[in-house]
Formats: structure tokens, C-alpha cells, sequence
């Protein structure tokens, strides 16, 4: 018995049963139909229903059995939902004829439709399976960083390109030589519909060669008000997740085409930078006098370095016959030297500070608000919080220590500060 007799019969069985029945024939075609297809959806639902349910008990017996965790992102990517929809289809692709026997017009037309499903079909389990792969990588530490979105991105691109030729061959029956002939005209105006989608396909594979981004990294971008780590990178966006747990979206090709700065470095450095200055008011520096030596001796860091330097100081002055009934004459002792070189011992000693990486305390040019007292060092640690903690804490020491050296801290008087009520 070939397939058309068996198709044939299937339909003309439940027609003559309506015609035995007492349906007219005219009604009995369209009943007839009508029964077929609803037969046909309770058949297709329970087939896929089903098959469903044994690819995914197979599956999770694979899964309890093989520890790899692609098979797990499989389940999580619905690839026993996709893989099924193979049998309804199947069941879909036999019943149109017995269905539409006596519309023969509409048997084409429909056959057509299911073609088009199976191609959404394959690109689905394909997807699926590229998924699951991309979710299995991003887990090993050699793909962590990698912007697997962006690879991911293109291939879909790739297969949707791939299932609209075979789509528009379907549908035209034309090859798919026609479909690229016909596309060569529009190509100016795809490549302006697809101008982001290029930029960020060619930004994204510069990104990724020359390492200039990854998941994880921190960075700041103040054009696009972007100030925390990035948790994405696809083919035209870069997600960044700032610090206020707001998320900034950036164009992908910005990031070759702008400045911004990437902090990895610094994490990658082991130490996070501290540089910040003291204005001292410049009329509160001067010399030290003979008579209070002895009371910044007290000073323990400072004991050592007073005896030495003083020494030092005393041999020169002698040796050079300096008169030194006024400071001004030699060499001499200054409250803003010695301030100087409190804080140098300070950080030297405090736990917080880097002592492997660069560490000063110098004097910079003087300004109209003061001679700044720059502190350059390295914390300890890359956390953002420790190392506010870390700053604060020389800070406040710092200027706390400021009045014990008789220095004054620049402020303008006469201004109330802002205070930001939010």
C-alpha cells in the first residue's frame, strides 16, 4: 500500500462515516476537515508532550551520571523542548494531506509553512546547543573573561542570515544565488540598518584580540557616566553595573573609538594609589629654635632623626664659622621639614600602606591656597571600601598631628559648606 492510498483512505474513511451519518457532502468536506485537524492537534500535542518528557528524563539520568555541566545547561537551555518539537512536526507534515484532501489547493501552501517551522526549528536546537556550550565556558577560568556574548551574537547572525535564504528559497523556489542577487541591490541600505551591529562586530573583535575589557573589569567612562565593573559584552553593548547599583549601557565600539580608563591594572597591581595633598598656610612654616629641640625630641618617630640631622646641621654650621645669632644664618631645622618627615615614618609603620610599592611625601609648587603636602603611597589593598577606611584614617592622623609641629591647615574663611541634603 503506497502512501498516497493510505493517506487517501484515512480521509475517505471518516468522510463516508459523515456521509452514513446523514451530513450532506458539501458539509461532510468541511467537517471532515474540521475533525481531521482537531484529531490532528490533540495527536501533535500529546506526541510532543511525550517526546519531551523521555528526552528529558534521559537527560537528567545523563546528568546525575556525568558530572559535565554541559549537559546541565543543556537541560537549562530547553534544548529536550527544541529536540522534541522534531516528532510533532513530523506528525504535522503527514496529516496535512489527509486533512486538506479534498482542499488540494491549500496542501502547497501549508507544506510550505511547516517547511518554514523546520528551519526556525534547526536554528532553535542549534542555539540551544551554542548556549549551552557558551555557559559551560564561561565557568572555566580561561573563557571567564572572554566576551562569549559577542561569538554567540555572531553566529546567531550567521544562522539567521543562513535560515532567510533557505526560507526565501522555500518560499520562491528559486535558489539561493537569487536570494544573494537580489540582496546586492539593498546593500547600501542594510549596511546603514546595520551600521551598529558592524561597528560593534568589528569593535568586539578589537576588544577582545587586544584585551582591552573584560567581565569583571573595572572602569570609568564619564561620557557615558559609567563608573563600576563590567557584568557583559555583546556584539553592540557593553553592560556596566556602577557602584550605586545602577547599570550604564555603552556602545561597544565606543570603547575603541573613546577614552576610558580601565582599573584593572591597579587590581592586577595589588595596591590601590593614594594621592592627595595638605595646603598648608605658608606663614605658619619657619625655623626651629635651639630652645625647642628638645621638645620634638618627645616626638618618638622623630627622636632619631632630630639627633642625626642635628649633628649633621651643627658640624656644618661649625665648620663653615656661621653666625647663628639669627636662625636665618646656616642651616636649620623647620617645622614643615620635620612635619615631612613625621608622616614618612607615619606611613612607614602604619599596616595599611603597601611598603613593597612607591611610597613619599613631597612638597609641591606653592599655590594661592597654600604649599601642598603631597602623600603618594600605595594601600594595601584593592577594595574599595578598606581602602576609604585606609585614607581616612592617615588623614585624620595627619591633620590631627598638624598643630604639635605649630603648621596651620589652609581653609577660606568665611564660607559655610555645601551639604547635599539627598
Amino acid at each position: 500500500m503506497d502512501t498516497n492510498f493510505t493517506v487517501n483512505d484515512v480521509s475517505r474513511f471518516t468522510y463516508d462515516l459523515l456521509i452514513e451519518w446523514g451530513v450532506s457532502e458539501y458539509i461532510a468536506s468541511y467537517l471532515n476537515a474540521v475533525l481531521l485537524l482537531v484529531t490532528t492537534v490533540v495527536i501533535t500535542y500529546a506526541v510532543q508532550y511525550f517526546v519531551r518528557r523521555i528526552l528529558r528524563i534521559v537527560l537528567i539520568r545523563i546528568i546525575k551520571k556525568n558530572r559535565t555541566p554541559f549537559f546541565h545547561y543543556l537541560l537549562q537551555n530547553r534544548f529536550p523542548h527544541f529536540l522534541a518539537l522534531v516528532a510533532p512536526l513530523i506528525v504535522i507534515k503527514w496529516s496535512i494531506p489527509v486533512i486538506f484532501a479534498d482542499f488540494p489547493a491549500a496542501i502547497r501552501p501549508l507544506n510550505i509553512l511547516s517547511d518554514i517551522f523546520m528551519v526556525f526549528m534547526v536554528i532553535w536546537m542549534i542555539m540551544s546547543l551554542l548556549r549551552a556550550g557558551g555557559d559551560s565556558l564561561r565557568i572555566k577560568p580561561a573563557f571567564k573573561e572572554k566576551p562569549i556574548d559577542s561569538y554567540l551574537q555572531i553566529i546567531r547572525i550567521i544562522l539567521f542570515l543562513i535560515g532567510a535564504v533557505v526560507i526565501f528559497s522555500t518560499l520562491t523556489g528559486k535558489s539561493p544565488v537569487a536570494f544573494f542577487t537580489a540582496m546586492g541591490a539593498l546593500s547600501a541600505v542594510l549596511l546603514l540598518m546595520f551600521k551598529d551591529t558592524i561597528m560593534g562586530f568589528v569593535a568586539s573583535i578589537q576588544v577582545s584580540s587586544n584585551d582591552l575589557v573584560r567581565i569583571g573589569d573595572w572602569i570609568t567612562m564619564p561620557k557615558y557616566g559609567a563608573d563600576g565593573d563590567v557584568i557583559q559584552i555583546n556584539l553592540t553593548t557593553v553592560k556596566v553595573q556602577n557602584f550605586d547599583k545602577t547599570i550604564t549601557t555603552i556602545p561597544t565600539y565606543s570603547l575603541i573609538s573613546d577614552s576610558f580608563q580601565n582599573w584593572r591594572g591597579m587590581q592586577e597591581f595589588g595596591g590601590r594609589r593614594i594621592k592627595r595633598s595638605l595646603y598648608i598656610r605658608q606663614s605658619s612654616i619657619r625655623f626651629i629654635k635651639p630652645e625647642e629641640i628638645d621638645t620634638f625630641k618627645q616626638i618618638q618617630s622623630l627622636k632619631g632623626y632630630i639627633e642625626h640631622r642635628q649633628r649633621d646641621i651643627d658640624r656644618s654650621n661649625a665648620r663653615n664659622a656661621v653666625d647663628k645669632s639669627l636662625l636665618i644664618n646656616g642651616r636649620n631645622l623647620t617645622n614643615a621639614g620635620l612635619f615631612r618627615k613625621y608622616i614618612d615614618n607615619y606611613l612607614t609603620g602604619h599596616s595599611g600602606i603597601n611598603k613593597e610599592k612607591t611610597m613619599m611625601v613631597r612638597q609641591l609648587a606653592p599655590t594661592a591656597t597654600g604649599l601642598p603636602i603631597e602623600i603618594y603611597s600605595f594601600a594595601g589593598t584593592t577594595k574599595w571600601v578598606e581602602y576609604e577606611h585606609i585614607m581616612s584614617d592617615i588623614f585624620d592622623h595627619i591633620i590631627a598631628s598638624a598643630p604639635y609641629f605649630d603648621l596651620q591647615i589652609y581653609e577660606i574663611e568665611g564660607v559655610m559648606p555645601t551639604v547635599d541634603m539627598r
